[in-house]
């Protein structure tokens, strides 16, 4: 029995640490993936701002600025990019829209963002865009990778639709999560017009026929959760100029927006609470269940021989048997 007992526990112990290995580069790439219908929406604020009022062409002082950012998942956009991509795609819809104190709308610019849905590597497919301008994207946008790792990457900026650094700056706790904090600074840089413009009559066409630009710089800032790849905490320090021509009546430059844009509380606690229900089934695949069996298999190894020793060690010899002394006959 003994000899039994020790080879179903070798059996078993030969499919924990099996089993470790497979959950870890296995099913860690096939089951930790964006959904391809996810749906999330942010709200941003810029408290004390400068807006420019398109009716003066003068900055003013306003109580707050509002981007609402929403990113929604297009199934069948997805599935069509498997088809020739041949790995798992996310296709995201989103669209960044900016509002005034009043409720007015102050810029809208749609985005197509294809990436892989494990990697989040950019999927390079017909669609791919910012504010109806074809782009090839370099590096990351919205999410890191899961299990993001102590050093730069490159991340695409919208604006100028261009690729640069976003530098680990450390690493930090915010409200109860160990965060790696990013940052990236993009200098003064001439952009595009939005091709949605705040005022009737007004087209990017328009304003470049009186020879006045678009420039733009900002500060981004992230606080990262390092295993899921997901911010918890954004801002940016954010700047728009609106510089020459005749539309500024022979000013230099103008400011169109400046502000601290920072999450509003109530996203930023939601964001928290979800970043840390995905953090443990990510664990589950990369730590938990893998250290999990392999010290069981280690332990029913351990066991298992255990076993086959005590069933292979001779036993001890019978005591001899004492009889009693038979009478001698006359």
């Amino acid at each position: 029995m003994r000899r039994k007992a020790s080879l179903v526990l070798l059996a078993c112990a030969v499919f924990c640490a099996a089993l470790s290995p497979l959950m870890r580069w296995y099913a860690f790439p096939r089951l930790a993936r964006i959904p391809a219908n996810q749906y999330q929406d942010m709200v941003l604020e810029a408290n004390g701002a400068i807006l420019l009022d398109y009716g003066t062409m003068r900055a003013k002082n306003v109580s707050k600025v509002t981007i609402v950012q929403t990113l929604k998942g297009n199934v069948e956009a997805a599935k069509k990019i498997e088809k020739t991509a041949g790995r798992p795609v996310v296709v995201w819809d989103s669209l960044s829209y900016v509002q005034g104190p009043d409720g007015k709308m102050v810029s809208r610019i749609p985005e197509r963002y294809i990436f892989d849905a494990h990697s989040q590597d950019p999927v390079h497919a017909t669609g791919e865009m910012v504010d109806g301008d074809p782009v090839t994207r370099q590096g990351i946008e919205f999410k890191w990778p899961f299990l993001t790792q102590k050093r730069d990457y490159e991340y695409f900026d919208a604006q100028t639709r261009t690729a640069g650094p976003i530098h680990y700056k450390g690493t930090q706790t915010f409200r109860g999560l160990k965060v790696y904090y990013f940052e990236q600074t993009i200098p003064w840089t001439k952009v595009p017009m939005p091709k949605t413009m705040p005022v009737q009559g007004i087209t990017p066409e328009s304003v470049a026929r009186t020879g006045t630009t678009r420039w733009y710089s900002t500060v981004r800032r992230f606080w990262v959760e390092p295993v899921t790849g997901a911010p918890v905490y954004g801002q940016e320090l954010h700047k728009e100029e609106l510089r020459g021509g005749t539309l500024l009546g022979g000013r230099d430059r103008v400011t169109a927006f400046a502000g601290d844009v920072r999450m509003r509380e109530d996203y930023t606690e939601h964001t928290v609470a979800l970043v840390k229900h995905n953090r443990t089934l990510v664990l589950m695949l990369t730590s938990y269940v893998p250290w999990a069996s392999l010290t069981a298999g280690l332990l029913l190894l351990a066991f298992s021989l255990y076993l086959e020793a005590r069933a292979r060690r001779p036993e001890d010899p019978a005591p001899a048997r004492t009889t009693e002394p038979e009478p001698v006959s006359a």
